[in-house]
């Protein structure tokens, strides 16, 4: 006759009960008594610690464990369809198909222990490995899994989701095109029509951009907060949406590595497509660690990058989530340094956006000026943006929530090519608040006008998807945002949209009226006001454009790209150039995602490469 549970227990009564049972399977007491006395400095479970830190593999874990209770071990268990997403993953217990009453357990931390100290009261047919109970999950519910994650904002919120009609593109085109008939038959008249009607949102944001340069905003935090012990830190999410990115695979897994947070309380999950097999097979030879989570999206539509998120999502565990990209390196004190202003901010301060640097900077023309434009956006703009209580359009990466919130508030719009603008906005609509946080990360940039291009276009044809949905219903947004916000809303959204489709074609409309233009003594006072207006509006532009940009490279001392500040009027015509490749494509291609390929710097201002 076996010998039963109760009659081994007392062997490790030293022991957690969590991992107790592991000294009968071949596991070392002295080891395990190490590892909890770790567990408890770390303010986790015993379990956790083992697995999180690779001590004892997951598998090697849950087969001892259903050794200990008699029950089998299931590699590949079949789900019943009323399993549940996500909790039957986030509870550790799922029905089994065939069976009445039967389950199959994957119990962890206070779970596991009530397992052990309730046993054998519901007792479970079988147990399996947390990873294979969520790979089994997924086969039971992949299509739920897919609908959710691409329709749950639009179904549960649909005036906050992306609803680009017919109706709005042609209505823009229809103010567009005048605008370009203008220009080679009356350029006098167009100039006055663009500077008229377009004035107010180039003012605010010449206002916005100008203001925000002369508020103090340093890279760094001027004092550092007081080091938390491991066991006062939250459990902090990592959610990084991976695509064809065999190249970079192993660095991501490096760059994490050197978080400085302690590895028991990182909830690391890294979501592939199901049809990147390369990506999958550059993971699998690497040795990851306990803490990483490779989740595969079931296939379905959109193929965006905020699908993906949505798919992992819901089975976050922290108290904090943070989006990284692919190619990203955060600074290792960031997750410490978000821990630390979340307990110093308000409860309505959802997100705390990092800054993004180029580490590629000296790769090629484009990327030089890519890194002052990104310097200006992020360590000028958006800081300014946060000081004054403006809506913030967020970066693509290093956004740091409180997951509550962002649960609540349905994740991204999988069918926004912009989603990080658009979910800026929406937390502004919603009542929440975007706050800096002074830590950088390094990204790569394209290296290449041609990838620079089509990353571009999908970034200003999201921007246009954000500006026409949130703008759907505006005395909605009026009246959620209050008189000054709902004006900053729409600089930040029409403004950056129509900026960057007429303001170019603005200027040199300008510089050939005052060059070439011939004068006029019998000038009437009001063409002498629009010329005055016009006058304005190209000055003070110019000094928009390269004001941020020569605060913020001397903020990142980045001296030594002071010369190329000169060819930013010829950068932004390429902007302008890549909103109308975006307003075309938004006709043609609507949800459309543009891939940048990534691993291809061959320079690195840290090193990296």
């Amino acid at each position: 006759m076996r010998q039963g549970l109760a009659e081994r227990r007392p062997q490790s009564t030293a022991l957690p009960i969590e991992i107790g049972f592991l000294a009968h399977h071949g596991y070392s007491p002295e080891t395990l008594r190490q590892a909890a006395i770790l567990a408890e400095f770390a303010g986790v479970s015993a379990d956790e610690f083992l697995l999180k830190h690779n001590i004892v593999h997951e598998d090697d874990f849950y087969r001892a464990l259903a050794a200990e209770l008699q029950l089998p071990f299931l590699a590949a268990p079949r789900l019943s369809r009323s399993s549940d997403y996500p909790n039957s993953i986030l509870t550790g217990i799922a029905p089994l198909a065939g069976t009445k009453s039967g389950f199959v357990m994957a119990p962890r931390g206070a779970a596991l222990a009530r397992l052990f100290s309730t046993w054998p009261k519901g007792r479970p047919v079988a147990i399996c490995s947390p990873s294979r109970l969520r790979d089994a999950v997924f086969r039971a519910q992949a299509r739920w899994i897919a609908h959710r994650a691409a329709s749950d904002l639009a179904e549960r919120a649909p005036d906050l989701a992306t609803d680009v009609s017919y109706a709005q593109l042609a209505l823009l085109f229809t103010v567009l095109t005048p605008i370009s008939f203008g220009i080679g038959h009356a350029p006098g008249v167009t100039l006055a029509i663009i500077g008229t009607a377009l004035g107010p949102l180039f003012l605010g944001m010449i206002v916005l951009r100008l203001a925000a340069s002369f508020l103090k905003n340093p890279v760094e935090p001027e004092t550092l907060p007081p080091r938390a012990e491991d066991a006062d830190l939250p459990v902090y999410t990592i959610i990084a949406a991976l695509y064809r990115e065999k190249r970079i695979a192993a660095r991501l897994i490096h760059a994490l590595s050197r978080l400085d947070y302690p590895a028991a309380k990182l909830d690391i999950k890294l979501v592939l497509e199901a049809d990147d097999e390369e990506t999958q097979e550059a993971l699998r030879a690497i040795d990851l660690p306990g803490d990483v989570e490779i989740i595969v999206a079931p296939k379905g539509e959109p193929r965006t990058k905020p699908r993906a998120l949505n798919v992992a999502l819901p089975l976050a565990r922290g108290r904090y989530t943070v989006i990284y990209d692919a190619e990203d390196v955060p600074d290792s004190g960031q997750l410490r340094l978000a821990v630390s202003r979340f307990a110093n901010l308000p409860r309505n301060v959802a997100c705390l956006q990092a800054r993004l640097t180029i580490d590629n900077t000296d790769d090629s023309w484009i990327t030089r000026l890519f890194t002052i434009e990104y310097a200006a956006l992020f360590d000028v703009f958006n800081p300014g943006l946060a000081d004054i209580g403006s809506p913030v359009p967020l970066g693509g990466t290093s956004n740091h929530f409180r997951t509550a919130v962002l649960k609540n508030i349905f994740g991204w719009d999988a069918w926004n090519v912009t989603e990080d603008a658009d979910l800026g906005i929406r937390l502004a609509r919603l009542g929440y608040q975007v706050q800096d946080l002074p830590s950088s990360t390094l990204e790569e940039a394209p290296g290449t006008l041609r990838a620079w291009m089509r990353q571009r276009t999908r970034w200003m044809k999201g921007f246009v998807q954000t500006a026409t949905s949130h703008s759907r219903k505006p005395w909605v947004l009026l009246r959620q945002l209050g008189i000054w916000r709902f004006y900053g809303a729409l600089v930040l959204t029409w403004g950056i949209v129509l900026s960057a489709l007429v303001y170019p074609l603005f200027s040199v409309l300008f510089l050939g009226s005052w060059l070439f233009g011939s004068p006029d003594l019998h000038t009437s006072h009001w063409e002498v006001a629009g010329r005055a207006y016009s006058l304005t509006l190209f000055f003070y532009g110019a000094a928009a454009i390269t004001i941020p940009a020569i605060f913020a490279l001397h903020r990142r001392r980045l001296w030594r790209l002071l010369p190329w500040v000169l060819l930013l009027p010829f950068y932004y015509g390429l902007v302008s150039v890549a909103a109308w490749r975006g307003l075309w494509e938004l006709a043609t291609a609507t949800f459309r995602w543009n891939k940048t390929s990534h691993g291809h710097a061959r320079t690195s201002r840290s090193g990296l490469v």
